[in-house]
């Protein structure tokens, strides 16, 4: 599904360096950085959630903690 983005000048530029010397594409750089980015602002809010459930909410089943992080079958 294709996104119109629109940078900073800054960013652009850093962006076509990196193309550079990467000899990535644009579109191959911007999805690494969303993917890792998403990777750690997902594991952030779930720190935040986890930290703001009362003492027994947290009391979970180690096979529930591994499906909601998806890590579990």
């Amino acid at each position: 599904m294709p996104h119109l983005l629109r940078f900073p000048r800054e960013t652009e530029s850093r962006l076509e360096q990196l193309c550079l010397q990467t000899g990535l594409s644009k579109a191959e750089l911007i999805e690494r950085c969303l993917g890792i980015g998403m990777d750690d602002l997902e594991a952030q809010l779930h720190m935040e959630t986890a930290s703001r459930e009362p003492a027994g909410a947290s009391e979970r089943s180690l096979d529930q903690l591994l499906r909601e992080s998806g890590l579990g079958a």
